[in-house]
């Protein structure tokens, strides 16, 4: 398969990210990290867009940060920067995580709002074996949603953690069969995603994340729930319930 930077496509209401350098696990280089970082601004510039999808190409899914770049970068500082706006982003952020995935790469991943994997995935985190302290956004995702022992078995201890280990942990919220299933409910998801009422998805996105960070905004939730409650969207979903037809949401 050739070699290629992260690539962004954008269909309706759906964005897709994919990572395209199989012949090395999908590492990320230097450039790469800059790559995804524009991507996200395009899409957050695309207010359509309600649903973005993190995938890859190949066996792996990421294998993190290029190592040999390491020497003379911050590598902690761009993937924090990265895994942060990938956190903070305005759509709901799904990963297809088809195999394993490393590193940096774990964060970023724990930064989608929804992961779901194969048999084939596994996680590791080599950081403490080679002396790189790993950064403060990361610790505190780990720590946030994944609770303190799974964060210490995984960063302290460099443990691999399989599928079904990852799943039990609560970085998986879904293991499917093999890649065909995952394409599959993936494609699934972000549809059924899509087809949601944007305020109340993302302005609950926004709100629940803050809520496990410790930093909710209480009058942005407040102005976020009145302007829900004032859409012509809430209309709609009630119409929609009461004719028990697919509601038509436009956002407003």
């Amino acid at each position: 398969m050739p070699e290629s930077p992260p690539s962004l496509e954008i269909d309706a209401t759906v964005a897709r990210i994919t990572l395209q350098r199989p012949r090395h696990a999908n590492r990320l280089e230097p450039e790469d990290l800059e790559i995804l970082l524009g991507h996200l601004a395009e899409v957050e510039r695309t207010p359509d867009v309600r649903v973005l999808l993190l995938q890859a190409r190949g066996k792996h899914f990421c294998s993190g940060f290029n190592i040999r770049a390491v020497p003379g970068l911050d590598a902690g500082a761009l993937f924090e920067k990265l895994s942060n706006a990938w956190a903070d982003a305005r759509p709901v952020t799904v990963a297809a995580i088809q195999g394993g995935v490393y590193g940096g790469a774990t964060d970023l991943a724990l930064a989608c709002d929804f992961r779901l994997g194969t048999p084939a995935c596994e996680m590791f985190v080599p950081a403490a074996r080679l002396g790189l302290h790993f950064y403060r956004g990361g610790m505190e995702r780990y720590v946030s949603r994944l609770g303190l022992s799974a964060a210490k078995r995984v960063l302290l201890g460099c443990e691999t953690l399989d599928a079904q280990a990852m799943l039990d942990c609560g970085f998986l919220d879904r293991l499917l069969a093999d890649n065909q299933a995952l394409d599959e409910h993936s494609q699934a998801l972000c549809e059924h995603l899509s087809g949601l009422a944007p305020l109340a998805l993302l302005g609950m996105k926004r709100h629940l994340n803050a809520m496990a960070e410790g930093r909710l905004d209480v009058e942005a939730l407040r102005r976020d729930i009145s302007r829900a409650n004032a859409s012509e969207d809430l209309a709609e979903g009630v119409r929609a319930w009461e004719e028990r037809r697919p509601p038509r949401f436009v956002g407003r």
